[in-house]
């Protein structure tokens, strides 16, 4: 199975054979390594038959293939999280390494969101990877993608599984907000300048518009006041993002999208999150994942 990310490989596993080999010397350092390397190799686990919520240390960090990992309780230290799963369509032929990828990195983002709602409360330097099919194991019928977060640096020391842990209106609120997100970098054109794709923004537009009323809607079963005032403000942002849909040109877009991409500032939703009990610190910029 390959995965896309930090690498992983299975050459840490001979290392571990060999101190296995020479544990009775008669020095204690040299035994609690022993059974250290024990435990880990009792621990390793195939990445084919891996679940949503194991946790895990990849073998080694050369690139390229990786067939096990080490599976521990999510209150060790561990590098990464199973966050979502899913089956690619079957067929005879390979769709390459970009095409599978292109798949998990589409659906990903939304498998991990049902075990992990609230992305504000992921640690900092986690990112998200997944295990996908190689050209070899296709052959043997293999479809499976794991889609995890990673810890690019450190380690982490806990699960991050929390939408069972969530009350209706903090699942309510995530959902909808989620999806703006979501719809937002789904539906983004691949050329940075409007005038050589003003069709692709104006369909963006119109999603993401749909996305907000919808979330916007939902909002309105929750009570609270700050909830209501961010659902006064993203009405507001919905309306700038549906003007942005049915610009006349370019100059037109430009106008409404400014203050479309200004109304869903996630820094706007702070005093809501608090009020719901959600996470309250705004991802960096550089962040993979934010929501109004």
């Amino acid at each position: 199975m390959a995965i896309a990310g930090p690498p992983r490989s299975l050459r840490g596993i001979s290392a571990v054979v060999a101190l296995l080999a020479i544990g009775a010397v008669g020095c204690s350092e040299v035994a609690e390594s022993a059974k250290d390397g024990a435990k880990k190799v009792a621990r390793q686990r195939s990445v084919f038959s891996l679940d949503i919520g194991d946790c895990y240390n990849p073998n080694g960090k050369a690139e390229g293939t990786a067939l096990t990992v080490e599976v521990v309780p999510c209150d060790e230290a561990h590098q990464g999280q199973v966050v979502g799963e899913f089956t690619l369509d079957k067929g005879d032929k390979y769709p390459g390494e970009a095409g599978v990828s292109g798949v998990a990195d589409e659906r990903c983002p939304v498998e991990a969101q049902k075990y992990a709602p609230d992305t504000w409360a992921l640690p900092r330097g986690v990112a998200l990877f997944h295990y996908t099919p190689t050209a070899e194991s296709w052959v043997t019928g293999d479809r499976a993608v794991s889609c995890t977060y990673t810890a690019e640096t450190g380690t982490l020391s806990a699960s991050l599984g929390t939408a069972e842990s969530l009350e209706p209106a903090q699942t309510t609120y995530l959902t909808g907000s989620n999806a703006v997100y979501e719809t937002l970098w789904a539906t983004q054109p691949v050329t940075g300048e409007v005038e050589k794709d003003l069709a692709g923004y104006k369909a963006q537009a119109k999603a993401v518009a749909a996305a907000l009323e919808t979330h916007v809607g939902n909002l309105g079963d929750i009570e609270g006041t700050e909830v209501g005032k961010l659902r006064a403000a993203l009405t507001k942002a919905a309306r700038s993002w549906k003007t942005a849909a049915n610009a006349a040109d370019a100059d037109a877009f430009y106008l409404a999208y400014d203050a479309a991409h200004t109304g869903i500032d996630p820094n706007k939703s702070v005093a809501a999150r608090k009020e719901l009990g959600l996470a309250t610190t705004v991802p960096a910029d550089e962040a993979e994942v934010w929501a109004v």
